[in-house]
């Protein structure tokens, strides 16, 4: 059976803004009206990065809109999200963010068999002369694969 991986939202521009050099999937603590929220796809991260702190690495700057039927109880939503990793990968992860140049950015976000998960980027950030050259390369195996599509129809 294929395991249930529905993607709700992805960083597109940490693509284009950041060479990404190991990627970690973790779980997001959520709380009740958070999980229906992000289920809805109402989630905002532009500009969010995830920070270690006691140990622990918590996401910033996550907007999670609060849910249109819920109660009073609602709950905050630009609250920092703790994620879930094992403590040998957040130890990993912080010796590579300690060096220089390397941030924590948040890759995409789905739901895997019912539950939310995040991928985690440790990127290191592209200069102006870098992303030139990925639109560059773009462009290139665009019109190598216009060229080769045109070849097999004649």
């Amino acid at each position: 059976m294929s395991e249930g991986k529905k993607i709700i939202a992805e960083n597109r521009k940490a693509r284009f803004d950041y060479f990404i050099d190991e990627t970690y999937e973790c779980g997001i603590e959520l709380l009740g009206t958070e999980v229906k929220s992000v289920k809805n796809g109402s989630i905002s991260f532009p500009d969010s990065f995830a920070e270690i702190i006691n140990g622990e690495i918590f996401v910033k700057n996550f907007h999670i809109t609060e849910y249109s039927y819920s109660s009073i109880f609602n709950h905050n939503p630009d609250r920092p999200k703790k994620l879930l990793l094992h403590r040998e990968e957040i130890k990993r992860i912080a010796r590579r963010v300690e060096a220089k140049g390397y941030t924590l950015i948040p890759i995409d976000f789905y739901l895997k068999n019912g539950r939310v998960k995040m991928t985690l980027g440790v990127c290191r950030g592209k200069k102006q002369f870098d992303k030139r050259a990925t639109i560059k390369d773009r462009d290139v195996q665009r019109d190598i694969q216009r060229e080769f599509k045109n070849g097999m129809n004649s």
